[in-house]
C-alpha cells in the first residue's frame, strides 16, 4: 500500500522481458551477444543480502524495497509503506494480531 507521490518511486518489478520487444535475452537488435562471456559482462544485479537492507519499523521483517513498513504492517495500520503518511481507514476492519 503506498500513496501517490510515492508510487513515482516505486522499483521496477522483476519479470521476464517480452519477447523480440527490446528484450535482453535475443541475439537480434543488438540484444544478447553470442559466446559472451556473462561473468564479464553482468551488471549490477540486486543482492537480497546487500548492504541496503532496511526493516520494517514494527514487525523487524526485512523490508524488499525503500520504505519504513514491510506491506503487512503498512496495510494492517492503513499506512503508506515508504512514508507513513496515512492512506486508509481502518476503524471498521475486523483485523487479527496474528
Amino acid at each position: 500500500m503506498v500513496c501517490g507521490k510515492c508510487e513515482k518511486k516505486l522499483g521496477k518489478v522483476i519479470v521476464p522481458d517480452k519477447w523480440k520487444e527490446g528484450a535482453s535475452n535475443t541475439t537480434e537488435g543488438g540484444g544478447r551477444k553470442i559466446n559472451e562471456n556473462k561473468l564479464l559482462s553482468k551488471k549490477k544485479r540486486w543482492s537480497p543480502y546487500g548492504s541496503t537492507l532496511t526493516k520494517c519499523m514494527i514487525c523487524k521483517q526485512q523490508v524488499h524495497q525503500e520504505g519504513k513498513y514491510c506491506h503487512t504492517c503498512a496495510y494492517s495500520k492503513g499506512v503508506c509503506a515508504m512514508c507513513g503518511k496515512q492512506v486508509l481507514d481502518t476503524k471498521i476492519y475486523k483485523q487479527s494480531n496474528v
